[in-house]
């Protein structure tokens, strides 16, 4: 027992881990904790931010624009702008169709916004006039649709990519893609789906006595699988046969027969050209184009072409998962078929890696962070000394380990920002241990030291500072709270600051009191008896000599 009796919770703090066997533990322990909070913290290049918002769609076929806009959009704006949360409205009246677009504030849940904006929609159909037909309400899904990863697939030969060949293949890898697990949404982009092109002569049309909507609803008609016909006999045995598929071939769609003209069937012949290819009405094409050839001219040279047709592919994560990993699982398929697409002569190339960038991100600024802290070590070194600076710097992991554990289990990802915090508030993270280890020093060299022991000087050091320490890091984290109350895109994004700040401010606090004088006891000692005796000695003998004066 020691004859001081602490009054801050920082003297209680030190006197009750000071000496327990259990300190150590929770100092590895939470080094681990934080450690693994760095490794399966979801990676992200910037934090995540809640957009919500919405589009509702309603046609009204015949209708002009100004009639829209009277009879719908007006009405529609009216009645969603009793909606709590919203920030903007645009509507937009074209012929046949109105359409209103909804954006909440910055932080409303999505869910909830969805929800509110459906119900509205839902509640005032006995409003919409006649002729209009069923409102489509679909809610903008920012979360997945931001790609973290692109690719490229484009033909390793010719200029031209041949698609019914290549647009199987990717839809196979796309379908393969969308088991991953976490991965939300894959699309394409300039694919061009194998069909057979109908080219209809509108001469032969007039001749014949013909109009388009008998030449599609005879194609209609025929372009469906026959299904496979079962049935039970009476001795209970199935009986199974199929039919083959009515169009295989251009032949096949060519012999279709769109009318009867004077007992005489006509023939889709007769009437259009018909050949096999892509939806060319599709006008989206991509393109690939090589770094490699900065002008045509040295393309040519190299008898290469600086751009090919290419199909996109996107890969989006699901909210709040690991883009790192993520991206990893979705490569790893990847080169599962690399070698399927080389025998059928085409390649793919990586264009966007999200993963990769959030974690090369997280990485430098974990570098920096252990810079950082070399840093900080070796001035204390020639501040405090070797010992003093080493406890220091020992405090700093522990602290970073608690912030980051507390990040994780509140959901938190590890990002730009993130990281950003605890390079702002690692130097105000040793104050209080500085502020702790040099109060130790100071009694450790006070005259009375050798007659007191160790275990009391730690303690009365440590709760001597306690309260001024305390006060000190309260006003700092008073400053960070006003950065909470931020609104739009700007406090979103910097949220992660305000949140992680304090956090690690108050461990600073609680690692100081806990740690330091621990291992200040392990690794510290008194200065000699001797040293201070020999003063006192002095000072008396001098203390005589002028009395006797």
């Amino acid at each position: 027992m020691i004859a001081y009796q602490p009054k801050d919770i920082a003297g209680k703090l030190a006197l009750g881990f000071l000496k327990n066997p259990l300190t150590s533990v929770l100092g590895i322990a939470l080094l681990l904790l934080g450690f693994i909070s760095l490794q399966v913290m979801p990676r992200e290049e910037d934090p995540q931010i809640a957009i919500s918002g919405g589009a509702v769609i309603v046609p009204m076929p015949g209708a002009t624009p100004r009639e829209v806009e009277n009879v719908i959009v007006n009405p529609l704006e009216r009645k969603i702008r009793e909606i709590k949360g919203i920030k903007h409205i645009y509507g937009i009246a074209m012929h046949n169709v109105g359409i209103v677009n909804v954006v909440y504030r910055i932080g409303e849940r999505r869910e909830d916004a969805n929800l509110k904006l459906y119900d509205k929609v839902m509640q005032n159909m006995d409003q919409l006039p006649k002729g209009v037909m069923q409102p489509l309400v679909k809610p903008f899904d920012i979360d997945i649709d931001i790609p973290i990863l692109t690719f490229a697939f484009y033909p390793l030969k010719g200029e031209k990519a041949d698609y019914e060949t290549l647009f199987p293949l990717v839809r196979e890898l796309q379908q393969r893609i969308n088991a991953v697990k976490n991965v939300a949404k894959t699309t394409l982009v300039g694919a061009h789906k194998p069909q057979f092109n109908v080219e209809v002569d509108l001469a032969k049309l007039s001749a014949y006595h013909l109009s388009l909507g008998q030449i599609m609803k005879a194609i209609q008609s025929i372009a469906v699988d026959v299904p496979d016909v079962k049935g039970r006999t009476k001795n209970k045995k199935l009986l199974i046969f199929g039919v083959r598929n009515a169009i295989d071939t251009v032949d096949d769609v060519k012999n279709i027969i769109v009318a009867q003209y004077m007992g005489s069937p006509i023939y889709l012949r007769d009437v259009a050209t018909v050949t096999r290819g892509v939806d060319f009405q599709n006008f989206k094409t991509a393109y690939v184009a090589y770094k490699k050839y900065k002008t045509l001219e040295e393309a040519r040279k190299a008898k290469m072409s600086p751009v090919k047709q290419q199909i996109t592919l996107t890969v989006a994560k699901l909210a709040g998962s690991n883009a790192v990993f993520v991206a990893h699982d979705v490569l790893k398929v990847m080169e599962e078929y690399r070698d399927k697409f080389r025998k059928a002569g085409f390649g793919f190339i990586t264009t966007r890696n999200y993963g990769k960038r959030a974690d090369d991100a997280v990485n430098e600024l974990v570098d920096h962070l252990l810079i950082t802290i070399v840093i900080i070590a070796v001035m204390l070194i020639f501040a405090l000394g070797l010992k003093e600076a080493f406890i220091v710097t020992l405090t700093v992991p522990a602290i970073l380990a608690v912030t980051l554990f507390i990040a994780w289990i509140t959901g938190q990802t590890i990002n730009r920002i993130t990281l950003f915090a605890f390079l702002l508030s690692l130097g105000l993270l040793v104050d209080a241990a500085i502020i702790v280890i040099e109060n130790i020093h100071r009694h450790l060299h006070a005259h009375d030291a050798a007659d007191r022991s160790m275990e009391e000087i730690l303690v009365e050091a440590t709760d001597e500072i306690g309260a001024p320490t305390n006060i000190a890091t309260l006003a700092i984290i008073m400053t960070m709270i006003p950065m909470l109350f931020v609104g739009g895109m700007m406090g979103a994004f910097m949220k992660p600051i305000p949140l992680n700040v304090p956090v690690a401010l108050v461990a600073s606090l609680v690692v100081a009191y806990i740690f330091t004088p621990y291992l200040s006891y392990k690794l510290m000692k008194k200065p000699t008896g001797h040293h201070h005796k020999h003063h006192k000695r002095h000072a008396e003998s001098s203390g005589s000599q002028g009395a006797q004066g």
